[in-house]
């Protein structure tokens, strides 16, 4: 599961809110257990999630770099060139 979280900081175009919800989302599904929480345990989950992606949120506008912004486009197009040559090209 945590393998669909990806780095956030430092991208350009700058990362969005629901690429940090998303992650945040992966987060909560990993510590928890949890896919699709059951009724009693939605609240809760729901409400982790919002925490953990506040607390990235607030992250990830506090860091600072000196290096330039990595390219949204060209960063995929490496982990594409890579998740090829591990699993070959679909068919």
């Amino acid at each position: 599961m945590c393998r669909n979280i990806k780095t956030l900081f430092n991208f350009d175009p700058p990362v969005t809110a629901s690429e940090i919800e998303a992650a945040s989302l992966q987060f909560v599904r990993k510590i928890s257990g949890f896919t699709k929480p059951s009724k009693a345990n939605e609240e809760a989950f729901l409400a982790a999630v919002d925490e953990v992606a506040g607390v990235a949120t607030r992250l990830l506008r506090s860091l600072e770099t000196n290096a330039s912004p990595k390219n949204r486009a060209e960063e995929a197009a490496k982990a594409n060139a890579r998740a090829a040559a591990r699993f070959g090209t679909p068919a």
